[in-house]
C-alpha cells in the first residue's frame, strides 16, 4: 500500500499517549542551590566523577556534602535549614563513607576544623566512616612505614589496594554517601594499572545501583592524559567539574562548578539551567552557589 500524507498522519494519531515519566529516587547533594536546579538531588545509585582544578572547590564540595548529610541525620528537624526546600521527597543516605589513600584522618579533620564551623566539623568527625588506606598505599614506596602505619606490619591486609577498596565498599557502602579521595592517587601510583582502575570503576558503577546512595570519585584535572580523563568520565554516570576562571575585565579569579555530563539529569534540565555556577566557600554554610551563568 502506498504511503500518503493522510495515512502517515493517521498512523501518528494512532500512537498511544506517552506515559508519565517514572519518578526517580533522588539523593540530596547538600548544596541547596544545586539541589534546586537538579530537582532535589542526583539519582540514587549514581557514581559521579568530581573533576577539579586544584583549590577550585572540589574538596569543599565533598566536605559540605558529607557534613550536611551527617548533620541532618543527627538533627532531622533541621532538614530544611541545611538542605533547602527542594529535598522534601529526596532520601538522605544513612551515613558517609570517606575513603582516603594518601591523606590521613588527622589531615582531613584538621582541614574541616580550620575551614568550617564547629557543627560541621563535629558532625563529620562523629558520623563518618573514614577508611585510611595509606599504609597499604605507601607499602612499596620510599616512604618509611613509621610515617604511615597505625598497625603492625604483620597486621596489614594482603592483596592489592583495589581489592581492599572493593572489599571495604562491599561491607560499608550500602545506604551511604561514598567519597573516594582520590582517584588521582590511584591513577599516578606505580602499583595500579590504568586499565585495572577503569575496570574497577565500571564495576563500581554497576554495584552502586544497589546501594541506594551516591558515590563521588575525586580526580584532579590536568594530571592525567586527556584520554585517561575521558575513560574515567565515560565509566561514571555523571561528571561535575570545578574550575578557576579569570574575568576578562579584571585579574580577579572566581571558582566555578558545572555539569559536564550526567545520564538522566541533563536531558531534564531547562535550557536556562544548563549553566556554569559561580561558587564561594563560607565557614557557616560550606560551598554555596552564588548565581547562575549560562554556558554558551
Amino acid at each position: 500500500m502506498a504511503l500518503t500524507r493522510e495515512s502517515i498522519y493517521s498512523s501518528v494519531d494512532a500512537l498511544p499517549e506517552p506515559l508519565e515519566p517514572t519518578r526517580v529516587k533522588k539523593v540530596p547533594t547538600g548544596i541547596a542551590d544545586l539541589d534546586s536546579i537538579v530537582d532535589g538531588g542526583f539519582p540514587s545509585g549514581s557514581t559521579i566523577l568530581l573533576l577539579g582544578d586544584v583549590g577550585a572547590g572540589m574538596q569543599e564540595y565533598v566536605y559540605t556534602a558529607s557534613a550536611k548529610t551527617s548533620l541532618v541525620n543527627e538533627r532531622p528537624q533541621a532538614r530544611h535549614y541545611y538542605l533547602g526546600d527542594h529535598c522534601d521527597h529526596s532520601e538522605l543516605p544513612n551515613q558517609v563513607c570517606y575513603v582516603t589513600f594518601s591523606r590521613s584522618k588527622e589531615i582531613i579533620l584538621q582541614e574541616l576544623a580550620t575551614s568550617f564551623n564547629g557543627d560541621y566539623y563535629r558532625a563529620f568527625r562523629d558520623h563518618t566512616v573514614l577508611k585510611d588506606f595509606s599504609s597499604l598505599y605507601f607499602r612499596h614506596s620510599v616512604v618509611p612505614s613509621a610515617w604511615t602505619q597505625e598497625e603492625e606490619v604483620f597486621d596489614l591486609p594482603s592483596g592489592n589496594i583495589l581489592e581492599q577498596l572493593v572489599t571495604f565498599l562491599d561491607e560499608n557502602a550500602r545506604d551511604s554517601m561514598v567519597v573516594i579521595d582520590s582517584i588521582t592517587d590511584l591513577a599516578v601510583s606505580e602499583v595500579v594499572e590504568m586499565r585495572d582502575l577503569v575496570t574497577a570503576i565500571k564495576g563500581l558503577q554497576r554495584a552502586a545501583k544497589r546501594w541506594n546512595g551516591l558515590v563521588y570519585l575525586m580526580l584532579t584535572r590536568g594530571i592525567l592524559e586527556r584520554r585517561h580523563e575521558q575513560l574515567l568520565m565515560d565509566s561514571t554516570d555523571g561528571c561535575l567539574v570545578f574550575e578557576w576562571r579569570t574575568s576578562p575585565r579584571s585579574s580577579t579569579r572566581q571558582r566555578y562548578m558545572y555539569l559536564e555530563k550526567f545520564t538522566g539529569v541533563l536531558p531534564h534540565l531547562p535550557r536556562d539551567k544548563i549553566a556554569r555556577f559561580p561558587t564561594m566557600v563560607s565557614s557557616n554554610h560550606g560551598l554555596v552557589v552564588v548565581f547562575m551563568e549560562r554556558i554558551s
